[in-house]
């Protein structure tokens, strides 16, 4: 569900008319519902509870990073999940309790392992051998003792594009499961790590639970075995990855938050009698259908073979279509009698890979000037921007009822360039 809708023949997020945002604004621009953030948050933290288990929801930075969106989860109780110095940074900055913090992530450097144990964060998810040995370095060094949960590495086919799938054993993701108890008897041989759990993340926009039931079964039963071991797990980190539907005429039936929460009910009975506090890391479930990407069309231009709408927003702005050819339904923000057209919807970006649909028909022909609301592009929209053409990044607005702020002031040209310079040798060149 999502805030987006008609009010007779003009497109609105909550109360605000995305006319009026366009005109304020300009385009392209980001916009995000904090009606729709509040509600798919509350939404599957209630379905969470059916578990039985102590719960924590740690938002999945990496979807959508902007203050205004990290700040609203938090305020509703989140966590968050981090792969980056600069996410745990940005979180700590809107208010983000450290314990609520986990960093995730394939190749952390000793200055972010620093930066995170300084700030005292809940767990670093680690993913390898080599890792464990740079924490206990950089541990022992500034004298903190470190806590951890071994990421492990279950070999599930999540059945989503390859380029998110995380958790088979090609996949540069995780420890594999085999070797997870010779790990952990390294980790107690330590002087500077204490291991508090384990964890995994199999894919993204999964549409089917049975992946999450095998992976989680799997780490159950190593709970199990190194329990008689005496490790003790205290946390499950079950990673995120639930989709969404992006077409919305029912070719894509993602689990509900309500089903995939039974799902891990069920797949819990194989943690037995151990006592563990979960830990999910929901991204684009709760962010995806909360935002739209508003463009104009600049020029409708007949070819030979195709049509093609041309608008101000590009693959620079919205990289899914292009890098994994996904799909966002296109929407008018204001509705004329039908006309229908097939086209390509295409930027301004000197790439045949600039689209943001292909063969796609639109019920009525756009016209220059008309704006579309390109959906469901709340997560991975702007977090995967660049300045590729020197283009400057969309702005981001947030809508809260019948007001809307900006969140994120559109570049200036001169940013663009502000950190570069001409050396002297050059200068009278």
């Amino acid at each position: 569900m999502h805030h987006f809708e008609y009010r007779g023949d003009e497109l609105f997020c909550e109360g605000v008319a995305l006319k009026q945002i366009a005109e304020a604004v300009g385009t392209p621009t980001y916009i995000y519902s904090h009606a729709t953030l509040e509600r798919h948050y509350r939404v599957f933290d209630q379905a969470l509870k059916q578990s039985g288990k102590p719960h924590l929801i740690c938002y999945s930075v990496k979807a959508n990073s902007n203050l205004a969106v990290l700040r609203t989860l938090i305020g509703l109780g989140a966590g968050v999940d981090t792969v980056s110095r600069g996410e745990i940074a940005r979180a700590l900055a809107v208010g983000c309790d450290p314990k609520k913090i986990v960093f995730s992530g394939v190749g952390k450097r000793d200055d972010e392992i620093e930066f995170a144990l300084n700030s005292g964060i809940l767990a670093l998810n680690v993913e390898s051998h080599g890792e464990l040995e740079a924490i206990e370095r950089v541990a022992a060094r500034i004298g903190v003792r470190a806590q951890v949960a071994l990421r492990l590495n279950p070999d599930v086919d999540a059945e989503t594009h390859p380029y998110i799938s995380t958790g088979l054993t090609k996949n540069k993701f995780g420890i594999p499961v085999a070797q997870a108890k010779e790990e952990f008897r390294f980790v107690r041989a330590q002087k500077h790590l204490d291991v508090i759990g384990i964890d995994c993340h199999i894919g993204s926009q999964l549409t089917k639970t049975a992946p999450f039931l095998d992976a989680i079964y799997r780490l159950g039963d190593l709970a199990r075995a190194l329990a008689q071991d005496g490790v003790q797990i205290r946390t499950l980190d079950i990673g995120g990855g639930l989709g969404i539907p992006y077409k919305g005429d029912g070719g894509e039936t993602p689990p509900s938050p309500d089903e995939y929460a039974a799902a891990v009910t069920l797949a819990l009975k194989a943690f037995g009698d151990l006592e563990v506090t979960l830990i999910c890391e929901p991204g684009r479930v709760i962010v995806g259908n909360a935002g739209v990407l508003l463009t104009r069309t600049l020029y409708v231009k007949q070819g030979e073979v195709k049509n093609f709408v041309i608008v101000d927003a590009a693959m620079n702005d919205l990289i899914r279509p292009a890098f994994y050819d996904s799909y966002h339904a296109i929407w008018p923000v204001e509705k004329r009698p039908a006309d229908p057209i097939v086209c390509d919807v295409v930027g301004p970006i000197c790439e045949t890979g600039d689209f943001l649909a292909r063969d796609r028909q639109l019920e009525t022909r756009p016209q220059p000037g008309d704006l579309l609301s390109v959906m469901s592009a709340g997560a991975y929209g702007f977090t995967m921007a660049s300045n590729y053409n020197t283009r400057p990044r969309p702005a981001e607005v947030m809508v809260r009822g019948e007001e809307f702020f900006v969140v994120r002031k559109r570049e200036e040209l001169a940013e663009l360039w502000c950190n570069e310079s001409v050396p002297a040798f050059l200068q009278n060149v």
